[in-house]
């Protein structure tokens, strides 16, 4: 408690973004869990078993509200857009087992939970109850959970195997969509509720060269979608044919609706000055359900260089 004291009274004098950092890596915090409020940092047990060394796409909350957007400078830490993408409530039943979700492939699943302390078997059985009559999971959640998640009503977010401890991602696993499975894992006893499942979607890279080639074949514009995030300065210095302009700054204009003005199911290519900018953004696309996004290598000043000289550097 003391050495977090200490470490938060030092974020203070940081920036806003170096402050996030530190006490992210501080608190030693891990993906999928919202940052817990002060008060409990030294306290609070986490469910994921990796580090931010160990970079993970599933690794956006959903949130029961809108908060505020922040994008990192470092590649190390997860890219944070709290918009919401939390399904509607479902009735939830209680299973004191667990069975198999038939599926190929990996999967990524919604979960939300709560977590009570190993020795509070009367608040399990009693929670356990109210489940079991209708209600809803994140609710109590937010009332009697320990874990930092209760915030967000108890909302963990997209997550896939390997990124939780063995007990709960067994659970989780092999829950039955919106039925509430019991878990024991070190922290205690957790009520847990799968709310959807996709197949994990795919993040990667194109070279500049290679994307010159798409190019060359008209079908291409149409098949794909092409979004370019710089600035409308940027824009107007170097630009390259079909691209979609929503510049970064601009996120709270256009990231709520990105849902609606784009194909979830298409190929899309986000790029930007020299790649950083577009990999958050390509991050937070798949967040959002893409199932196919390319983050455009070394942005528009390498495919410049490597592809195509005609087109200015700045």
């Amino acid at each position: 408690s003391v050495l977090c004291y200490v470490v938060l009274s030092f974020l203070s004098l940081l920036d806003s973004s170096k402050e996030e950092e530190a006490m992210l890596r501080a608190c030693q915090l891990r993906v999928g869990l919202p940052i817990p409020k002060l008060s409990s940092l030294s306290t609070i047990p986490s469910l994921f078993s990796f580090s931010f060394s160990s970079y993970s796409h599933s690794q956006f909350h959903a949130c029961s509200s809108t908060k505020p957007f922040h994008f990192h400078s470092s590649s190390s830490l997860p890219l944070s857009p709290f918009t919401s993408i939390m399904p509607p409530k479902s009735t939830a039943s209680y299973s004191t087992g667990s069975s198999a979700v038939e599926g190929g492939g990996e999967r990524e699943i919604l979960v939300q939970h709560l977590l009570v302390k190993e020795d509070d078997q009367k608040l399990l059985l009693d929670l356990q109850y109210r489940v079991a009559r209708g209600e809803d999971l994140s609710d109590l959640a937010v009332d009697h959970s320990i874990c930092p998640s209760k915030d967000e009503g108890g909302m963990l977010g997209w997550v896939r195997k390997g990124q939780m401890v063995p007990e709960f991602e067994e659970a989780a696993f092999n829950a039955p969509l919106n039925k509430v499975v019991r878990c024991k894992t070190n922290f205690g006893w957790h009520l847990l509720q799968v709310l959807s499942e996709r197949e994990e979607s795919a993040l990667k890279d194109i070279q500049p060269n290679e994307l010159h080639v798409k190019f060359q074949d008209p079908t291409f514009f149409e098949e794909a979608q092409l979004i370019d995030v710089r600035e409308p300065e940027e824009v107007a210095t170097a630009s390259l044919p079909g691209f979609t302009v929503l510049p970064l700054r601009q996120f709270g204009t256009w990231g709520p609706e990105i849902n609606t003005k784009f194909d979830l199911q298409k190929d899309t290519y986000v790029l930007c000055h020299h790649g950083a900018r577009s990999m958050q953004v390509a991050r937070w696309l798949q967040s959002q359900g893409f199932r196919k996004v390319y983050n455009i290598s070394g942005g528009i000043h390498a495919y410049a260089v490597q592809a195509d000289p005609s087109v200015p550097t700045y």
